[in-house]
């Protein structure tokens, strides 16, 4: 007989390992009740709720084998109960064993199958959304990915570093839609800019390409809830050693920056259109340059952070609250976002969550007056 019928590891710990017993207690329970209280109110007659409960959490022989522990209590009730119409209860509680050690083994294949899904999610995340490096040359990068659904493992969010001749290019976006056809574009858009940040030396160029990726996805695999894809999305460039930073930001949440203590938020100059939809309203791309100085830290995100939402319906400060951290190192930084925002929240959130936390210890400021400057 398949060892998964008889064991089965628990996919959790600590308060399910201790709901595994409640089976158990329950039959212990109408056990004690069958014997210590007058036969009129006969307890026995719930003995068949043991291996019910038992399905919904245990493999199939100790579901089975519960029932026949019922049974032989059930038995041992009619030596001194002789009218408690054990045949019935009996025969109940075979009936209700054998649906239950049915319904246990559907759910143990249902479980094997969304495993296995879930495996393929996971290997499906790392390739789109894989572990950046925590430093590309001076510059210090971590980040943070929360689904809105706890079972979600990728969504539309998406991020990407590299380390190119041009300096340490960041991306961050987010695609309009859910279910694999937004994965599907997200996947199109990282593909083009892993190879994009290498090849172009100005930032115009690389959100050319993505454009024309999500452009010829699009195409090729319309939506089912949207007429087209498109997608916002924000690109950073540190160059080695200038002690500044660019922004290329088509139509995403503008990032944050703590310049020398003080937060600022880097608004863009001018609008760039989102990626898919340069056809429509032009591709007229933008770039600010603002200074960087040595720990600087850049907050880049999604619109799911700033769009949770409290009980009364406020959106989460994200301004403020990023004044209030004392230039954190980056991943601690994002470790605070991720429990402030759950305790915002409730513990619900609506949207995908994506951000990156980047602090540049060794950059070389440049004399300037503070304030970003417009390149066209």
């Amino acid at each position: 007989m398949s060892g998964r019928l008889w064991h089965r590891r628990p996919p959790y710990g600590g308060k399910w390992e201790s709901a595994l017993l409640a089976p158990v207690v329950l039959t212990l329970v109408i056990t004690g009740l069958a014997f210590s209280t007058p036969r009129e109110i006969a307890f026995s007659r719930l003995l068949p709720a043991a291996p019910a409960l038992a399905a919904a959490m245990w493999p199939v022989i100790p579901t089975i084998l519960l029932g026949a522990f019922c049974l032989l209590v059930m038995i041992g009730l009619s030596f001194v109960y002789t009218d408690l119409g054990t045949p019935y209860t009996a025969a109940a509680i075979v009936t209700v064993t054998l649906a239950a050690a049915y319904a246990s083994h559907v759910r143990l294949q249902r479980e094997d199958t969304l495993f296995h899904v879930r495996l393929v999610a996971d290997a499906a995340q790392k390739v789109l959304l894989r572990p950046l490096p925590r430093r590309l040359q001076d510059v210090e990068i971590e980040s943070l990915y929360l689904a809105a659904q706890e079972q979600a493992r990728i969504g539309g969010d998406f991020y990407e570093a590299a380390d190119t001749p041009y300096g340490v290019r960041l991306l961050i976006g987010d695609v309009r839609g859910k279910g694999l056809t937004a994965v599907g574009a997200a996947s199109a858009v990282i593909s083009s800019f892993r190879e994009a940040a290498y090849d172009e030396p100005d930032l115009k160029g690389v959100i050319r390409r993505l454009e024309a990726s999500i452009s010829r996805h699009s195409a090729a695999f319309p939506a089912h809830d949207l007429p087209e894809h498109f997608a916002t999305a924000l690109i950073a460039e540190i160059p080695h050693g200038s002690g500044h930073l660019r922004l290329l930001n088509c139509g995403h949440p503008p990032p944050l920056l703590v310049h020398r203590g003080e937060t600022r938020v880097l608004e863009p100059t001018a609008p760039s259109p989102p990626l898919n939809l340069a056809a429509l309203i032009g591709d007229h791309y933008s770039i600010d340059t603002v200074p960087l100085a040595p720990g600087d830290q850049l907050l880049l995100y999604t619109d799911g952070v700033t769009e949770t939402r409290d009980h009364s319906g406020e959106f989460f400060p994200l301004p403020d609250w990023m004044r209030g951290q004392d230039l954190a190192p980056p991943r601690e930084l994002l470790d605070r976002l991720h429990r402030d925002l759950l305790d915002y929240s409730g513990g619900r959130l609506d949207d995908d969550i994506a951000a990156l936390a980047v602090r540049c210890p060794g950059t070389r400021t440049q004399e300037g007056s503070g304030v970003g400057h417009h390149a066209q």
